[in-house]
């Protein structure tokens, strides 16, 4: 099945007011096929600094009102040269903790191509089974995480991954779906 491009919706909004009360996220695929056929990443027809700016900005104001209860951190990263295009956290009480989270999910994604989600899924949360798989000492494993929240973006005719969008702080199944959420409100 062919991968679904997403195209941004009219102009930019730089929306931080654009959802004052807190909106339910979509809990996504559990289903590794249907996983991979929506939300496993994300195709765009572009990718900019721009766009990550954007998308940044969209999901901090999704999540604000979450922050009083549970802040998030959001890292928008390059993938090929580990450049920050936007980080932020929504609220007061994120720990450098949320830090190590994104790193350990950003390189899960570079390596293994897929998502976050898309690992724990497979691998049903077994940290022990992935690490195993791949025969990775304690300290290697350590590196990578198989929790929801760090999907790879991909542009439309270029090969590999472009860069890595990640939300930590949630619950993983919500730090996931938050991202798939906002791409189809605001990408076509």
């Amino acid at each position: 099945m062919p991968q679904k491009v997403w195209t941004r919706r009219g102009d930019p909004k730089f929306a931080f007011a654009s959802h004052e009360q807190s909106v339910p996220i979509t809990h996504p695929h559990e289903n590794i096929e249907e996983l991979k056929n929506d939300g496993d990443s994300l195709t765009f027809n572009t990718f900019t600094a721009d766009d990550a700016w954007e998308l940044g900005h969209l999901l901090h104001a999704r999540l604000a009102p979450l922050a009083v209860k549970t802040p998030a951190l959001i890292s928008i990263s390059m993938a090929n040269r580990n450049q920050v295009l936007f980080q932020c956290v929504t609220g007061p009480g994120t720990t450098p903790d949320n830090e190590t989270w994104v790193q350990r999910k950003r390189n899960s994604v570079l390596r293994f191509g897929c998502s976050t989600w898309f690992l724990h899924c497979k691998y049903k949360g077994d940290e022990e089974a992935f690490r195993l798989k791949f025969g990775m000492s304690q300290e290697q494993a350590g590196k990578y995480a198989i929790h929801g929240g760090a999907i790879p973006i991909r542009v439309q005719g270029v090969e590999g991954i472009v860069a890595v969008v990640i939300v930590s702080g949630l619950k993983q199944y919500e730090d996931h779906g938050v991202i798939i959420d906002v791409v189809k409100e605001n990408w076509q």
